[in-house]
């Protein structure tokens, strides 16, 4: 029976407060409204930034409860609002926290990808006309950053959804909607990193090893991987790293231990944490012939303290968001990269899981566990593995310097 036109019943992941696990509820999805899209999401990944939304206590967000968290999905058009011309029931796609309307001046340019259409209004959980299509029992429930992909079904503008070929896996395609896209895009469309150059990785995480695999596609001759994982930095030779450190090892400043493995600095660093202090290890780590520091890791945190001595001798900082990609029309080239077999995905994926085991999926990332687990919406399980939310604020630091451990 067709539900174009209704109300559709089904199961979300639901955070009622910040600082509490998620709950599986039955929610209402309501139709698109005209330029939406109402989607069937099949799977979808966590990213670090659904943990930091819910437990995080940096100011830079502006948090909304109850609310639908997830971004990075892939999924099937179920219905089309009025307007709609670019897709069809059947349709597969990939939900976009970052929108590409194709006709503002950033769009039709080429110095950015951010598009700010219906921005404002996806940054605090709504659509266009500023509702979600999301509630339980007559309450609204908010979707994270416009998608809310933790839930069966959702909806989003037709300006914030790429259409993919048919015979792409959705399980795998899902991490193009955030982490590995970013990455990937901050060596190559950001950074601009060059053959035969010398680039460090800060965080070897999703975003880090697509990082990782952006220097080894730019033809870089070396890559050294920065973490102080030691199974993360065995994951990152298989994404081309030539070198790994863990600052643990290390006395010294990882910036300077880099510095002298390199004779001077590196010609390119991402910092693919978060964190301000690596965000300064990072950007002290490149030469001052020129080297260009990319910063890819999001973070509410203040603290980044910048000399700008070293800026003026002739290093750059940049930023990236998504990676430098204009959503809509660069993702589906993506996904056609990895079916043919030149972007590296299944290697990304250390778990997958049912909806109803999304807490524990937050767990494995604060207990350094995961790359990426992937949550199949339409799975089952026994039951939820036994979850404790954590304290606020109890996530992983990143040490940019050690005790000297790995040198006695």
């Amino acid at each position: 029976m067709s539900t174009k036109g209704q109300v559709i019943k089904c199961k979300a992941a639901v955070a009622w407060e910040h600082g509490k696990p998620l709950v599986i509820e039955d929610v209402e999805v309501a139709p698109p409204q005209a330029h939406e899209v109402r989607v069937k999401i099949v799977a979808t990944g966590v990213c670090h930034t659904d943990l930091e939304y819910l437990y995080g206590r940096g100011k830079g967000m502006i948090r909304q409860f109850p609310l639908v968290l997830g971004h990075e999905a892939a999924g099937e058009v179920e219905s089309v609002g009025a307007g709609v011309t670019g897709f069809s029931p059947g349709d597969k796609v990939i939900p976009l926290f970052l929108p590409q309307c194709g006709e503002c001046e950033r769009c039709k340019g080429t110095k950015t990808n951010q598009c700010r259409k219906n921005w404002a209004n996806t940054q605090t959980g709504v659509l266009a006309d500023g509702t979600s299509r999301i509630s339980y029992q007559g309450q609204q429930v908010y979707q994270f950053i416009g998608v809310g992909s933790f839930s069966q079904y959702t909806v989003v503008p037709d300006t914030s959804l790429a259409k993919i070929r048919s015979d792409a896996p959705l399980d795998k395609v899902c991490l193009l909607g955030c982490g590995v896209s970013t990455g990937y895009g901050a060596a190559l469309n950001t950074g601009k990193v060059e053959e035969n150059s010398t680039c460090a990785v800060f965080g070897l995480g999703a975003v880090g090893l697509a990082a990782v695999m952006g220097c080894h596609a730019a033809g870089a001759k070396r890559i050294i991987g920065v973490d102080y994982n030691p199974d993360k930095l065995a994951k990152a030779v298989a994404f081309g790293a030539t070198d790994c450190v863990n600052p643990k090892d290390h006395c010294k400043p990882i910036q300077e231990v880099l510095m002298e493995m390199t004779g001077g600095g590196v010609d390119y660093a991402l910092e693919c944490v978060g964190q301000p202090a690596v965000m300064t290890s990072a950007f002290e780590s490149t030469s001052d012939a020129g080297g260009t520091c990319v910063i890819a890791g999001w973070t509410e945190t203040e603290g980044l303290t910048l000399q700008i001595e070293k800026l003026l001798l002739g290093r750059t900082l940049k930023g990236t968001y998504f990676g430098g990609w204009k959503s809509v029309q660069d993702v589906p080239k993506l996904v056609d990269a990895y079916m043919n077999q030149k972007l590296k995905l299944d290697e990304f994926i250390t778990h997958t899981l049912p909806l109803d085991r999304v807490n524990s999926a937050f767990d494995l990332i604060r207990r350094g566990e995961s790359i990426r687990t992937v949550i199949g919406l339409w799975s089952r399980s026994d039951g939820p593995a036994e979850f404790k939310a954590p304290p606020l604020d109890d996530v992983n630091e990143f040490p940019t310097s050690g005790g000297c451990e790995g040198s006695k």
